[in-house]
Parts: C-alpha cells; sequence; structure tokens
C-alpha cells in the first residue's frame, strides 16, 4: 500500500508539473489545450459533453449541450489550479488522469 501511495503522489505530481508545462506553451501559442472531450448522452441531433481545457492559469471542465434546435449552453463549469486538477480528476477517473499525463507528454516532447 506504501508503494502505490508514492506512486500515486508522483504521478499527481507529474501530471501538475505537465499542466504548468502546457500551461506555457499555451501562453507561446495563444491557443488553449483541450485535455478532453467525453460524450455524456446523445439525442437526435443533440448532445451533452464533458470539454476539459487547459489555458494559461487553469483548468476549466465545462458541461456543454449543444446541436439541433438547442442553442450551446454550459450546464455546469469547473475551475482548478493546476494543484487542484490533478486531485480532483484522480478522485472521478485515474484512467482519465492517465491519458490526459499521456497526451501532455506527447504534445510537450
Amino acid at each position: 500500500m506504501v508503494k502505490q501511495t508514492t506512486l500515486d503522489s508522483w504521478l499527481l505530481q507529474h501530471f501538475s508539473d505537465l499542466l504548468r508545462k502546457g500551461a506555457l506553451n499555451v501562453v507561446k501559442t495563444g491557443t488553449p489545450i483541450v485535455l478532453y472531450r467525453n460524450m455524456i448522452e446523445e439525442e437526435e441531433d443533440s448532445h451533452e459533453e464533458t470539454v476539459c481545457t487547459l489555458t494559461e492559469g487553469h483548468v476549466i471542465v465545462q458541461v456543454v449541450t449543444s446541436g439541433g434546435v438547442i442553442v450551446p449552453s454550459f450546464q455546469q463549469q469547473f475551475v482548478f489550479t493546476f494543484d487542484q486538477f490533478p486531485d480532483w480528476l484522480m478522485r472521478k477517473s485515474k484512467e482519465l488522469l492517465l491519458q490526459c499525463v499521456d497526451f501532455l507528454e506527447e504534445q510537450l516532447k
């Protein structure tokens, strides 16, 4: 159990560092980085999805409804610091956290 806790701590710190490096890239390019998009629900011509974006200073998670005759709208929005987001995402889904780490490592090569 101690080794798992240590590995998780390292992973959270590594992810936090990657977020900071990614934010520097956002500053250079002027374009936020989409860390992930997940479809929550889809009906006929409309859908609801979660979009997670890395900006210059924060990570923003938004639940967006759009499509068909529905005007795009934000159902929920969460704003995290680079230190808060890894813990939140680990509690939500370790698999999604690993996916984000892999994505940022690839983007920042």
